[in-house]
C-alpha cells in the first residue's frame, strides 16, 4: 500500500501558508486593508496598504499598551475594522483599528467600553512607534475627532460619512 496520499495535504497546506506570508518588494509596504477600496489603491497622495501580520501585531501591541494592559488581556483586532495607508503628502502612515478585550480581563473590558475600543494611529515614515489617538465615540452624532485623517487617506479607505471613523 502506497503512502503518497499524506504528501498532498502537506503540500497544499504549505503552499497556502507561504502564499499568505508574502512580503512587500518596495516601500511603502503593500497588502490588504479592510476597506472596500482595492489593496494598493491610490487617491491623490495616499495609498491604501495591506494590513500584514507584522503591521497587525504592531497595531495590536501599541493599542494594548495605550490601554495600559498586557496584550494577553486582549483577543485581537476587530475583524473588518482595520485600515492602513501611507500619505506621501506628509510622509506618514495612518491606521485605524478596534481592539477586542479578553473576557477574562475585566479591566480591559471596562477600558475599551469607557475609553473606546477604536483608535487612530499615525507614524512618520522611518519612525518605529505609533502615536495613538482614542476615537472612543467614533461616528456617534456630535462626537469630536481627536485628529482628522487626511482626505486622501479617507478616500482610499472609503470613509465618506465621518472624518475619523469608518462607514458603519
Amino acid at each position: 500500500m502506497a503512502k503518497r496520499p499524506l504528501i498532498i495535504p502537506v503540500l497544499l497546506v504549505s503552499t497556502l501558508f507561504f502564499a499568505a506570508c508574502g512580503s512587500a518588494a518596495t516601500p511603502p509596504p503593500t497588502g490588504t486593508s479592510t476597506s472596500s477600496t482595492s489593496p494598493n489603491a491610490k487617491t491623490g497622495t495616499a495609498m491604501n496598504l495591506v494590513v500584514t501580520a507584522a503591521v497587525r501585531k504592531t497595531l495590536f501591541d501599541a493599542d494594548a499598551a495605550y490601554h495600559s494592559y498586557p496584550p494577553s488581556d486582549y483577543r485581537g483586532l476587530t475583524p473588518g475594522m482595520t485600515y492602513y495607508a501611507f500619505d506621501s503628502q506628509n510622509d506618514r502612515y495612518y491606521a485605524a483599528a478596534g481592539i477586542i478585550p479578553n473576557s477574562k480581563s475585566m479591566g480591559a473590558q471596562v477600558g475599551t467600553q469607557d475609553d473606546g475600543g477604536y483608535n487612530l494611529f499615525v507614524e512618520k515614515r522611518g519612525a518605529s512607534k505609533w502615536t495613538i489617538y482614542d476615537d472612543g465615540l467614533g461616528g456617534a452624532e456630535d462626537s469630536i475627532c481627536p485628529i482628522v485623517i487626511p482626505l486622501a487617506v479617507r478616500k482610499v479607505w472609503n470613509w465618506t460619512m465621518h472624518p475619523c471613523y469608518p462607514n458603519t
